[in-house]
């Protein structure tokens, strides 16, 4: 945790970007996106320090909320939240339409010492809410969806979110490992769209073509090893022609996700302002009010005197 008690607004948190994070890529009936996050992986889950399970965990999600971050077609943020009942009670990961990517989590350090090192998700939550949030930052509509912890994996919750809130096809992995190089993150996730107006099915001859090709492109999706999705040494264009280049593949142009953590100094103060004198003194300490930004590790600090 980093201590932050200069008057600048906004603490002085790492300006990390990965131009190549997210690159999406077609087909005739569905689509794509590689999710690799680089170096922005270690940055953002060595900032927490925490156990190993909950760190791949969260790698793991900040690959998947970039990647469903990068579809938004509005300025807004996409979220991804679980309420476990186990050892992890909360994981709150979100990224801005920018790519912008922020997360924390909270859980009882004891019960992940009991667990085994490579805990699954469903380890870790045990049973609870799975949250999916698109939020536009202009004052319109927030549309949530959530449905009932589902699945082993945070890849198995994720596709069983999709078929019973929306309804969508989707083939989802994951990957986070603690490499030579620090964490590494990357997904891939497929989304079969069919019945997209832009590509409504007319006929049976489509109606067999879709299948058909759903079928070969998730199992070849399924080829994809751990070892291949982290290897930086692959660039994102050979990883999916190495994978897809039997099919008619079109590679979009690829999206940068970075460091992101929306607090600032302002924001706390006016927060501060609509507590009570009573709860002020409470949380004083030796003249110094402490907030501490649980996304960024950031301790803003103010003197009693200044609220």
């Amino acid at each position: 945790m980093t201590e932050h008690t200069h008057i600048s607004d906004r603490p002085d948190v790492p300006e990390l970007t990965i131009p190549t994070g997210i690159t999406p890529f077609f087909f005739p009936y569905a689509r794509g996106r590689l999710i690799r996050l680089g170096a922005l992986a270690n940055t953002l889950l060595e900032r927490h320090q925490y156990p190993y399970s909950i760190s791949k965990l969260g790698g793991e999600a900040l690959a998947l909320v970039a990647g469903l971050a990068a579809a938004l077609k509005f300025e807004g943020s996409f979220s991804l939240q679980v309420k476990g009942e186990g050892a992890v009670s909360l994981l709150v990961v979100d990224c801005t339409h920018n790519g912008e990517l922020r997360f924390y989590a909270r859980f009882d350090e004891k019960k992940v010492a009991q667990l085994p090192k490579e805990a699954t998700a469903l380890e870790l939550f045990e049973k609870g809410l799975f949250a999916l949030t698109v939020d536009q930052h202009n004052d319109k509509d927030t549309y949530q969806g959530m449905v009932k912890i589902t699945g082993n994996s945070l890849s198995e919750m994720t596709s069983h979110y999709f078929e019973s809130s929306e309804q969508l096809s989707s083939w989802i992995r994951l990957y986070c490992e603690h490499t030579s190089n620090g964490w590494q993150a990357s997904g891939l996730i497929l989304e079969k769209i069919a019945n997209d107006p832009s590509t409504i099915v007319k006929n049976d001859e489509e109606i067999t073509n879709a299948a058909e090709e759903w079928n070969t492109l998730t199992i070849l999706a399924e080829t994809m090893t751990s070892k291949e999705m982290l290897d930086q040494t692959i660039d994102n264009h050979q990883l999916l022609y190495r994978l897809f280049n039997s099919t008619s593949i079109s590679i979009g142009t690829a999206k940068p996700v970075s460091y992101g953590c929306r607090c600032s100094r302002s924001r706390l103060e006016t927060l501060l302002k609509t507590f009570s004198k009573e709860d002020i003194n409470d949380m004083n300490k030796d003249g110094n009010i402490t907030m501490t930004c649980e996304f960024c590790r950031y301790d803003f600090i103010f003197k009693q005197t200044e609220i």
